[in-house]
């Protein structure tokens, strides 16, 4: 995973261009959907990603927890 550190300028209208380095980096495209989230004092940014693009993104990931009583199957 890249980590890109760049500084933008918010205009008088409130808006901002996501630079280069961090666009190429993402994949980003025109006309791309963002969620904008802000906690504290921070604003993240996320691409909203196509049911398509995210087939397979939790290959490999270990099913194998234990579940409170509650949330098993047929329970």
């Amino acid at each position: 995973m890249d980590f890109v550190v760049q500084q933008v300028k918010v205009s008088p209208k409130f808006q901002v261009v996501i630079p280069k380095p961090v666009r190429e980096s993402l994949g980003l495209r025109p006309g791309q959907r963002l969620q904008v989230l802000s906690y504290g004092d921070r604003i993240e940014l996320v691409p909203v990603r196509s049911i398509g693009e995210m087939r397979g993104f939790l290959a490999g990931m270990d099913p194998g927890f234990e579940r409170e009583p509650d949330r098993t199957l047929g329970a």
